[in-house]
This record gives structure tokens, sequence and C-alpha cells, in this order.
């Protein structure tokens, strides 16, 4: 594999980073993970825009490399992928060894991807079956502490909830995904993903009002929810709303739509909703992407298990 690091094509036993980069010293960076679609990034603007909104949040706004889609393209080239999952990192860079930042940034930028298979109406997910779920003591930090809407290299309260599934798995029972709740005990989100369910009828995921990483493809369901005239509602909800939901999901870029069939050891059928908005997104990368029916590619951008979205 190949790699682009700082404006480089780098062979992936050659790319490396110092070891005094703030992004490795302290967490001091922002990245996005994007799904590769026949060579085109899915949803690219909404995941440059949250990168930027990420830098600029970090105190590191000109950091973030106009040229950065041309990075990704040609990274891709290097690879001759067009199914691919990629990973785009922009940290502070090498400075002193202290934790207050200096103001002038000289970047480390780093594009990363992986083969994946195709996707859309022909594709297969990248999951192998529908997720099992379990809620975990790890809460999702309270915003004032660490913002929610900004993807940094700071990945430790999911890392900790993945911790706590590693204990609490047995023989019977592995759960492969851990929902987080908030510090005052309402949903927020799962690991490396949003969280949805339905309630008669009624599609429900948890408020943005709350400590949770809005997912650019949570926005994309949202919106095909909508188009279909379903009732679509975001508020406070409780982990007895899950449990006592129709039908769950979880949405991530590189799992797409990923159906819930087990929320703490509690049965989950894969309903109707879910099955149609899996199928909706489906076609939608067909026609942007593949040149499908009623659309053709679009300069639209992943977490397949052991990619963090």
């Amino acid at each position: 594999m190949t790699y682009h690091v700082n404006g480089d094509l780098v062979p992936a036993d050659e790319a490396t980073v110092p070891v005094r980069d703030r992004g490795f010293m302290y967490g001091d960076g922002a990245f996005e993970t994007l799904r590769v679609y026949g060579g085109d990034p899915f949803e690219w603007a909404a995941h440059r825009d949250r990168l930027q909104r990420t830098a600029e949040t970090l105190g590191f706004a000109d950091a973030v490399p106009e040229d950065l889609r041309e990075r990704v393209d040609a990274t891709l080239a290097a690879n001759d992928l067009e199914e691919a999952y990629c990973k785009v990192s922009v940290t502070r860079g090498v400075q002193p060894g202290k934790l207050t930042p200096d103001p002038e940034v000289e970047p480390t930028v780093v594009v990363y991807v992986a083969p994946l298979d195709r996707g859309g109406v022909d594709g297969d997910p990248v999951w192998d079956s529908p997720a099992t779920v379990q809620t975990v003591r790890t809460r999702r930090p309270p915003t004032e502490s660490l913002p929610a809407d900004a993807k940094t290299h700071n990945y430790l309260p999911g890392i900790l909830a993945r911790l706590e599934l590693r204990r609490a798995a047995t023989d019977e029972f592995a759960a492969n995904e851990a929902v987080m709740r908030t510090t005052d005990d309402y949903l927020a989100e799962g690991a490396t993903s949003n969280v949805f369910f339905v309630d008669g009828g009624t599609l429900k995921t948890p408020s943005e009002a709350l400590p949770i990483l809005p997912g650019v493809t949570r926005s994309v369901v949202m919106e095909l929810a909508e188009s279909e005239g379903f009732s679509v509602r975001t508020s406070r909800y409780t982990l007895d709303d899950l449990r006592e939901a129709d039908e769950v999901f979880l949405t991530n870029s590189t799992w797409e739509v990923r159906p819930v069939t087990s929320v703490d050891g509690i049965d989950v059928s894969v309903g109707p909703m879910t099955r149609l908005l899996s199928r909706l997104f489906d076609e939608r990368v067909e026609r942007e992407h593949y040149g499908g029916e009623n659309g053709g590619p679009n300069d639209g951008g992943g977490d397949r298990d052991g990619f963090v979205e």
C-alpha cells in the first residue's frame, strides 16, 4: 500500500510521523473517515466541511490544505483503488514538548486508504451480520469538556466503551457495539456509530443538543426517511426507549445502515423501515457513484469493523 504524508506519496513501510507530532503526543488533531464508491468519496463536501470545523475548534483552521481532495484522489490512484475506506488526518504537527500550543502551525497531513468491496445495489455490506449492542458504564463527556461535534484524535470514551464490551464478553454472548449514555442518563451514541430506533412508525434518534457526533451517514438517512414521508424525531431518549423499540439500527460511513438484532440481550426484529432505508441508501449510492438509473457519478465521503467512523 501507498499513503500520502505531508504532500508526498510514500510506501506503507516508510509512512511515519515524528514522535514529537502533537497528534501522537496529545491527540491534538482532526480526522475524517470516508467511504469511497467507484473512485469518488461519498458526501465529500460534508466530510471536508466537518474536518474544517474541527480544525477551527482546535485553533488551526488554516492547516487543512486546499488540495486535500487531490491528495485523496492521488492516494486512491496510487493504490489502484475505486472501492475503499479512506481516513484523512490533520494534526498541529511537530512543536516543542509542552501542552500549550505554539501559534505557528506546520501541520501533519496524512491520507490513509484500505480496500473495501463494492457498495450500492450490487454490493455487499462490510459487516458479516447484524449488530448486537450493549450499554456500557462509560459516558459521553459533556460538550463543555470535549466538543462533541469535533472529530478529534481523542477517542478515549469510545476505546473505554469497547474495552467494557471485551471484559463483559462470554463464550455465549459478545456484543459488537457499545451504546453510551450522557452523564445525565440520556441515550447518546455508539462507540463509532449513531443510533436510530423505530417506535410506533416514528424514526427516532438522539438530538444534536446532546453530546453526540452528528454523523454524515446519519444526516443522509434522516433525509431519506423524510423524503419517504416518515415521521422523524430527534429528542432526549432513555435506555428503556431503546430497549422497547420496534426496530433499531446503527449508521456510520462504512457500516452504512446496520440493523440491530439485540439490545442488552433483548431480541429486536429487523423491521420494514430498517430494510427500506438500507435499500434507499444503496440506491442513492448506486445513482451517484456507479451511474445507476436517475443519476450519475457525484463528487460527493467510511467504518469497516476495526475502522473508526
